[in-house]
């Protein structure tokens, strides 16, 4: 059963087709890689599903209801949680006072400056940092973090909505090969226990491939191949599209038989 379905998805800038009538869907409990060379058009497709750009065309249907009009906090609500490319914090405050603003927003409460956000829902806030291994540092300013832990604390921050629907976007941009399968080995756990349907973008293969239950790959703003990670490795298209020789998948295709 999918939870968000995308239908003939299409977005024009100028004369050009940025994303042209592009359909796919992920269910609950699936982690769905969006993939594809620069210029794809796979930063517009997660910024439309997102709300921060307008379609053109199509539907983007989150359990039924269709989520094209509607602006990015106002699709927060329904439960989509995202994360970005590059990661950030309020710096001034505690690392549990980060993700207690985020419970503020989900909770529909008034942020004042004369009411503190250490006051509202701690017990919640920890209880988040505790799934993404960051409990011990919950006190800790923001500012001292090293940007793997950040990119934990945004990984709570985004979950405070209890979201459906997790959009990230290049969640493993800027970390080391052991923090990047830290923080998608997380997320892949996370999935699994709450049934949480996740869409990512990714430029990291060993990471897509490795976690991925199944990938979608763009091309000129055009779907060209969909399915699992190992039928996309064996794919002739995606890795002549894609790849040019295809020698970015033999090297993966070796990693994993030397892994075996």
């Amino acid at each position: 059963m999918s939870l968000l379905t995308v239908k003939g998805l299409g977005k024009s800038f100028g004369g050009v087709k940025a994303v042209d009538g592009i359909d796919f869907s992920v269910g609950p409990g699936e982690l769905l890689a969006l993939i594809g060379p620069n210029g794809a058009g796979k930063s517009t497709t997660f910024n439309m599903v997102n709300g921060q750009i307008l379609a053109d065309r199509g539907s983007i249907e989150l359990a039924g209801q269709e989520l094209i009009g509607m602006r990015p906090r106002e699709i927060w609500r329904l439960g989509v949680g995202r994360t970005f490319q590059i990661a950030e914090t309020f710096e001034s405050l505690t690392v549990c006072e980060n993700v207690q603003m985020a419970l503020i927003s989900a909770d529909r409460q008034l942020y004042s400056f004369f009411k503190r956000a250490s006051r509202h829902a701690r017990d919640r806030a920890l209880a988040l940092l505790d799934l993404v291994g960051m409990l011990d540092q919950a006190d800790r300013s923001s500012s001292e973090l090293a940007y793997a832990d950040v990119k934990r604390v945004e990984l709570a921050i985004a979950l405070a909505n209890s979201p459906r629907l997790l959009l990230m976007d290049e969640p493993t941009a800027g970390m080391a090969p052991g923090e990047r399968n830290a923080l998608m080995a997380l997320t892949k756990q996370l999935v699994t226990d709450q049934g949480i349907a996740v869409l990512f973008t990714e430029h990291s293969m060993d990471v897509v491939f490795a976690y991925a239950d199944r990938i979608i790959v763009l091309a000129r703003g055009r779907l060209i191949a969909e399915g699992t990670p190992a039928q996309i490795r064996d794919n002739p298209k995606v890795q002549e599209v894609y790849f040019g020789t295809g020698k970015t998948f033999e090297k993966l295709q070796s990693s994993k038989e030397g892994s075996a």
